[in-house]
């Protein structure tokens, strides 16, 4: 895959959103370099408390992400992506449900994604297409 992620809407950011962006960023570029236990048990505990994302939250913080990050605009970024996605619908006391899986038929590829009302947000494919392994609910 070579394709770059986009925003799926062009996203104004002012500067106090793009602090708290750029801070959940760096923290997912961290806490993506741990084991996935750890990385479970973390998330487990930041969204305690948080009640479920909708859609259109979970959409916006993700194009937010991608908008200030151009890091995590990257094929490969999906899990620091994913990651942060969360961490910043967690600053608006949302959580949407944080996956990771891997392609149901070959050949093998692992993918994180979030989702919110029971459907992908902003993913090219539909939840049909993966297995998930790990989620934070």
């Amino acid at each position: 895959m070579s394709i770059p992620v986009l925003p799926a809407e062009p996203v104004r950011v002012p500067l106090g959103r793009r602090l708290a962006t750029h801070a959940a960023v760096g923290a997912a570029r961290v806490l993506a370099r741990r084991p996935p236990r750890q990385i479970r048990a973390v998330l487990l505990r930041v969204r305690r408390g948080a009640r479920p994302a909708t859609v259109t939250e979970a959409s916006w913080a993700r194009d937010t992400v991608l908008t200030v990050s151009p890091r995590c605009c990257g094929s490969r970024a999906c899990l620091v992506r994913s990651i942060a996605t969360c961490l910043l619908c967690r600053t608006r006391s949302a959580w949407p449900v944080w996956c990771v899986g891997v392609l149901k038929a070959p050949p093998f590829a692992a993918h994180a994604w979030v989702e919110a009302e029971g459907e992908l947000v902003d993913e090219a494919t539909d939840g049909s297409c993966y297995t998930r392994l790990i989620t934070v609910e």
